[in-house]
């Protein structure tokens, strides 16, 4: 039987070896610290960690609803992280994760920038990735949705 491959094992292995060296690690950094209930999908160019459809088909625009996504733009790498994004403690919780760590925190709105593997303290996001059940974000998400 011939071996087959997930949508993002086959997107990493597109890939130049450079960039798969990165992703790679905070993938596995992503996946080892999900809570259970979240899946992991492509959409478009982005490894996604989303709430699936099944579990939760309220959302605002019929996607899945996003707790994270990964990708290598063209000049540097972007992790998403959507919790702090809207909680000031869990965006503190982020910063002061960082300054401890003795990196840089390279943040838009819910996208950390970051040009080498090195940037980024694993165990910090990791953390991050683990604080917030399906459940806790759907009680989130719809706390938004009704302001």
């Amino acid at each position: 039987m011939p071996a087959t491959t997930t949508p993002v094992e086959d997107y990493l292995a597109s890939l130049p070896d450079n960039q798969r060296a990165v992703l790679e690690p905070v993938r596995d950094t992503v996946r080892k610290n999900l809570p259970k209930g979240y899946e992991e999908l492509m959409q478009g160019k982005f490894i996604t960690y989303v709430i699936p459809r099944s579990r939760y088909p309220k959302t605002y625009n019929g996607q899945p609803l996003q707790y994270a996504a990964l990708a290598a733009q063209k000049n540097y790498y972007t992790l998403y992280l959507m919790v702090p994004y809207g909680d000031e403690k869990e965006l503190a919780q982020l910063q002061d994760g960082f300054r401890k760590a003795g990196k840089k925190l390279d943040m838009g709105k819910s996208c950390i920038r970051f040009k080498k593997l090195d940037d980024l303290p694993l165990d910090v996001i990791g953390e991050s990735v683990a604080r917030t059940s399906v459940d806790d974000y759907i009680r989130g998400y719809e706390s938004v949705k009704r302001k």
